[in-house]
């Protein structure tokens, strides 16, 4: 068994209803994470579902020491699932991907050395001059992507250009610290987990990455903008509320 204090890197991986994309992403996660010299784990949590991904990790499990399954019975959503295995996670450095492994799990280490110059919270970006975005999303995705960014620069986190791509890596302090706080369960919580690190007076860097657009989405223009709109209005909600304050780290 790996001791916490040996285990470097924590891989978070949500999933509902993935059984048509998990497998390639996990084959791909683990052949490059046995390339590696360090110790790592990968959590994937199961957020519900009826389409088999639960049966899928846990025969993908019964033969990798180093993958385990965290099974919500109900669709609690993909914030909530993050939140689940970041504040379970061992490494030393936790990072939580996309169930599509649109950023590619390689791109892991461009976030460790930036925690390792001194940043506490290093997120992949798709917005940088450095960034090569290999597939693009449909045009209306985009749109609203663009608007949604251009808001939540202005309303919450000003300076930070890309919110919503999902490669983010943390420190397993700083992750336990802003993931015990966390509330919004859906759309919005990347943001709000950005929001927290700020008002704890952590560093956010951002870092270009390769993208490829997965075309299977399950966005809907108009029903979502409108849940993304409703977080943010959340997320100012709470912290007036103050769930977000300094002064007490409770798990939650």
């Amino acid at each position: 068994m790996v001791t916490e204090e040996e285990v470097h890197l924590t891989v978070v991986i949500p999933a509902f209803e993935e059984v048509a994309r998990l497998e390639p992403t996990l084959r791909r996660v683990r052949a490059y994470l046995d390339g590696q010299t360090f110790s790592s784990e990968v959590l994937v949590v199961v957020d519900g579902g009826s389409d088999g991904t639960l049966s899928l990790v846990r025969k993908l499990a019964s033969d990798w020491n180093s993958l385990t399954v965290l099974h919500n019975e109900s669709n609690f959503g993909k914030g909530l699932a993050v939140r689940r295995g970041m504040l379970v996670g061992r490494g030393r450095y936790l990072l939580f991907s996309d169930a599509d492994l649109s950023t590619p799990i390689e791109e892991v280490e461009q976030l460790i050395a930036a925690l390792g110059r001194g940043c506490d919270i290093a997120i992949g970006s798709r917005a940088l001059s450095g960034s090569d975005v290999r597939l693009r999303q449909v045009w209306w995705r985009e749109m609203m992507g663009r608007f949604f960014n251009v808001l939540v620069r202005g309303v919450v986190l000003p300076g930070i250009r890309d919110t919503q791509c999902g490669f983010k890596c943390f420190r397993r302090d700083v992750a336990r610290r802003i993931f015990s706080r966390q509330r919004i369960a859906r759309f919005c919580f990347d943001v709000e987990v950005l929001w927290i690190g700020r008002k704890l007076g952590y560093r956010v860097v951002e870092v270009p990455v390769v993208w490829v657009n997965d075309p299977s989405s399950r966005v809907h223009p108009i029903r979502d903008s409108l849940r993304m709109l409703f977080d943010l209005v959340r997320l100012r909600y709470n912290d007036l509320r103050g769930h977000y304050r300094q002064d007490e780290d409770v798990q939650k």
